[in-house]
């Protein structure tokens, strides 16, 4: 297991604001490598065609003008390596100014082998561009290793979630790791600290979710009878009182099915919020606890386990819970 860590770019982000374009170029014929080898044909276009609409690309595809071995195609077909894509001339955008050098950052690896690696991502950085983030985890990541053909990105963390991220370095691996997150096969166990005493025992959360949009286009999510089934397992690991939160608990959350924001909204809708959570926690709270220096949110996926994808061996790869935990657990609390 290799031990030594990964250097990617720095935590300072560059926001893209204006863009010029680009006069669309002749047709050309793109071969399909190794790396794209089972690849969806709309995920093969995006790939070759950065910051075009999906919209548009579905149109080209249906109206004929893309091709796969001279023949037509649909959205879901699987390109294999060796095949030919036509892909018309396209206008694309560009940004007017390129992105500063970023300063290196050190990510720990937790493991990596020819198929895979996992990092320990901390709080505070997100997994990927969008949303005015010029660069994530995996755009870095990238960049800091130019020679590699295929790095992806399996599941997500939040921006604000710190622990273990698994990437796939090649696309029979992401399939097949996709195919087990899908199937319920693997197993995600977070740490998180929460307000108030969670019972020292388990207890399943299976309220159904709903994924809306604000106006200002942030995600929100809420339960709702109509809502998408969604369960957690939720076990009590201990309760502590400290200044200036009050009284709270750690505890350890099993994902039983992998909704967005899923352990943060089961918890505050239980009535036992993540510390620091600055969307669905307690606003007050997490004031009190900037002003003592913690300013994250008290979420950390610690543990991932799943199967090799290419050796079928059972994997179990960990993140130490973050120090931070310890100082606020044990903060005295008659300061």
């Amino acid at each position: 297991m290799a031990v030594a860590p990964l250097t990617i770019g720095s935590d300072s982000f560059e926001y893209i604001s204006v863009t010029e374009e680009i006069a669309p170029s002749a047709s050309r014929m793109v071969d399909v490598g190794d790396e794209h080898d089972g690849q969806r044909l709309d995920n093969f276009l995006a790939h070759e065609l950065k910051g075009v609409p999906k919209s548009h690309l579905y149109k080209m595809i249906r109206s004929g003008e893309v091709r796969v071995n001279r023949g037509r195609s649909c959205a879901d077909a699987r390109v294999h390596a060796g095949d030919q894509v036509r892909i018309p001339p396209v206008r694309t955008a560009t940004p007017a100014f390129p992105h500063a050098a970023a300063a290196p950052i050190t990510l720990p690896i937790l493991w990596e082998d020819d198929a895979l690696l996992a990092v320990d991502k901390p709080a505070g950085i997100a997994v990927h561009g969008g949303s005015g983030i010029a660069h994530g985890v995996i755009e870095r990541l990238r960049a800091s290793r130019p020679q590699a053909r295929f790095l992806e990105l399996v599941h997500r963390l939040d921006r604000g979630t710190s622990g273990v991220l698994l990437i796939a370095k090649r696309r029979p691996a992401l399939l097949s790791l996709h195919a087990q997150l899908r199937d319920g096969v693997t197993d995600k166990r977070y740490r998180a600290i929460v307000m108030g005493r969670w019972p020292l025992r388990s207890k399943r959360l299976d309220w159904p979710l709903v994924k809306t949009l604000t106006s200002n286009g942030e995600r929100m999510v809420y339960v709702r009878a109509d809502g998408q089934s969604a369960s957690t397992i939720i076990t009590g690991l201990k309760h502590q009182d400290c200044n200036p939160v009050g009284p709270v608990s750690l505890i350890e959350a099993k994902l039983e099915t992998g909704r967005t924001h899923q352990i943060r909204v089961h918890c505050a809708h239980a009535g036992f919020p993540i510390v620091g959570d600055d969307r669905y926690g307690d606003f007050g709270l997490n004031d009190r606890c900037a002003k003592v220096g913690w300013r994250r949110m008290f979420l950390h996926a610690h543990q991932l386990t799943f199967l090799h994808p290419l050796t079928g061996q059972s994997m179990v790869i960990e993140a130490p819970q973050p120090a931070v935990f310890e100082h606020l657990l044990n903060h005295d609390a008659s300061l």
